[in-house]
């Protein structure tokens, strides 16, 4: 009896880094129903609830992350006291000296454990010196601990310490800004940072909404009851039937090796990887949301059905909107947003050029950024009239840049912030132009793409010519219709096509992204590439259009779940919310049986171990 006490206690308290406590493990529920249990005795008693929830999140966090949570302990404390010396410094640049303290002690741990590889394969490529990567914060541990216990050899990136640390900046930001008050207490301050629901992958919550909700007492009303364990089962459902099921039994197999795999497959996992990274990271974040509503706290939404969006700066409007907008807001209009450029806008070129030229290691990448850059700063000052269209363009590419280097230093999380970035640059010049002016356009750069194809036949140029024809179709009728006189919009038809344009661009856009996301940043660089390009090789090859139906039949389940998904992702808003009423209406009794059979059948679409989230690594 005794060793079985004492396994019980060592297995719940220490931390397995096989098996970090996640939403979809069945002891995750086990810890949420104690927490919840707890929390009913305290949730009129704000002070205690609050304490209570600030160690439950960090025990959560440990759980998750193991020692890494000191540096989670110490970002709390720091931005707590930090909070304080803005707010009662009476002058203005001690109010900015200390802000850029904060920014700075937050940024620190970010770029050392995110960036630590590039900058030593940079200094490496720059000046042939080679520095090995040294783990400083396992060498404190090994010290305090008096043994080797962890690997200073090699840097692992703490889980969530991009959205935490987001989140500690902008309560820094707004209190500087005059928006919020520091939080007097720790422990209410603690439990903002920690809050375990939106910890490790968001949503980012901000100090305005969130921290008026911890002084006020529980209320839960029987409907809110029902959304919120609604949004559970609906995260639930789609973190384990979409995302894991399709990733392990065909995203994943044909990214780790495309070549093995036809054209028409690799474009398959291309745009059922579109579903799985939605289904994965939307899935946690409506658990998140109805976890902490039964518990009485409100989190935003972060996803409004991304694929609807009918261009590509809609498309971030939608997607992981706390992040969206915390780049807004904290970056891109401090840059100069849509009214002029700033010497950040300047600096932040320079460097992206500078780092693309790096990560490339090629001579022409430093031309053709230098000389891009070059032909902007001169259209600036020598067409004023031109320059706030001009200079709003360069805070939305430098941006969605920065936004690309903050998933990771990789080559191809560059091309992908900056293929969005221009995307939606593109989209403002082509919302402008008449549709006779678009055809012509998109015609031009049709027969462009099919001359270079003929002469220099390659698969890239294959599949410029099939996007570029694709889009002239769809443009070349709506002219053709206005030539024959319509006189009524095809709006629905228009919206149609436009949610299909920008679902196939975005999905374009994250061969770059998944090619290098799942990788030991030691050498994601060399072989998301090689993913990338191998990719690109086969969908742009060569088809046995006589294998496709014996694929199709051999991937059933996945296609059709792929399809499914989709389906009901571009479903009317109205559809969706009269099933959500629906349920949450219930009778108590049918709900908890509905509950239960529900749950039972989504994991019996587990067919492997369950799949950490994606977003974990960012």
């Amino acid at each position: 009896m005794k060793d079985i006490l004492i396994n019980f206690l060592k297995d719940t308290f220490s931390f397995d880094p096989q098996s970090p406590l996640l939403f979809t493990q069945h002891y995750f529920w086990v810890f949420f129903l104690f927490v919840f249990a707890v929390f009913s005795l305290l949730h009129n008693k704000v002070l205690m609830r609050n304490t209570f929830l600030f160690f439950v999140s960090v025990f959560f966090y440990y759980k998750t992350s193991g020692w890494f949570t000191l540096i989670l302990i110490f970002s709390t404390f720091f931005n707590y006291l930090d909070g304080f010396l803005i707010h009662r410094s009476k002058s203005g640049g001690g109010k900015l000296s200390w802000l850029i303290i904060g920014l700075l002690v937050n940024l620190f741990p970010l770029c050392y454990f995110k960036y630590s590889y590039f900058f030593s394969d940079m200094v490496k490529d720059l000046f042939g010196v080679d520095i090995p990567v040294f783990n400083v914060f396992a060498w404190v541990g090994n010290q305090i601990a008096g043994e080797p216990v962890f690997s200073v050899s090699k840097i692992l990136l703490p889980v969530g310490i991009s959205f935490y640390t987001f989140q500690c900046i902008s309560y820094l930001m707004d209190i500087f800004r005059e928006k919020v008050e520091p939080v007097k207490n720790i422990f209410n301050f603690g439990f903002y940072v920690t809050f375990f629901p939106q910890l490790v992958a968001g949503p980012i919550v901000r100090a305005s909404s969130f921290i008026p909700q911890i002084y006020k007492k529980y209320f839960l009303t029987r409907r809110q009851f029902g959304i919120a364990v609604f949004w559970i089962l609906n995260g639930l459902a789609k973190k384990i039937i979409l995302s894991d099921y399709i990733a392990v039994n065909f995203v994943d197999r044909v990214f780790e090796n495309p070549t093995m795999y036809t054209g028409f497959e690799n474009l398959v996992a291309l745009f059922g990887y579109s579903l799985q990274v939605y289904a994965d990271f939307s899935g946690y974040t409506d658990i998140a949301i109805g976890v902490a509503m039964l518990m009485g706290f409100y989190l935003q939404q972060n996803f409004n059905s991304p694929y609807k969006a009918t261009n590509p700066g809609g498309f971030w409007k939608r997607w992981h909107i706390s992040l969206s907008k915390w780049l807004q807001d904290y970056l891109y209009i401090p840059l100069g947003g849509n009214r002029t450029a700033s010497f950040g806008t300047y600096a932040c070129i320079l460097t992206i050029s500078l780092v693309g030229t790096i990560l490339s290691g090629s001579i022409w990448v430093a031309v053709i950024l230098i000389t891009i850059s070059l032909i902007v700063t001169i259209n600036c000052y020598k067409y004023p009239e031109k320059k706030k269209n001009l200079t709003s363009n360069m805070n939305r590419l430098n941006t969605m840049l920065l936004g690309g280097l903050w998933h990771g230093a990789s080559w191809n999380f560059m091309i992908w912030g900056g293929l969005n970035g221009i995307g939606m640059i593109v989209y403002r010049f082509w919302k402008d132009w008449d549709v006779y002016i678009r055809t012509a356009v998109i015609g031009s750069i049709t027969i462009i793409c099919l001359t270079v194809a003929y002469l220099f036949p390659a698969p890239v140029w294959n599949i410029a010519f099939v996007w570029a024809g694709v889009i002239f179709i769809g443009t070349f009728i709506r002219m053709i219709y206005n030539l024959l006189g319509g006189k009524s919009p095809l709006s629905k038809l228009e919206m149609c096509w436009a949610v299909f344009q920008t679902f196939v661009f975005i999905t374009w856009t994250r061969l770059f992204f998944r090619a290098g996301s799942n990788l030991d940043p030691a050498e994601a660089n060399e072989k998301a590439w090689d993913t990338a390009t191998n990719m690109v090789a086969q969908i742009g090859g060569t088809w046995d259009c006589s294998l496709i139906p014996s694929i199709i039949s051999g991937y059933s389940n996945v296609f059709l779940l792929i399809v499914l998904g989709m389906i009901i992702h571009w479903l009317p808003e109205n559809f969706k919310r009269r099933y959500r009423i629906w349920f949450t209406n219930m009778p108590l009794p049918v709900m908890a049986v509905l509950v239960v059979v529900f749950v039972f059948v989504i994991y019996q679409f587990i067919t492997a171990d369950l799949q950490q989230f994606i977003y974990f690594q960012f």
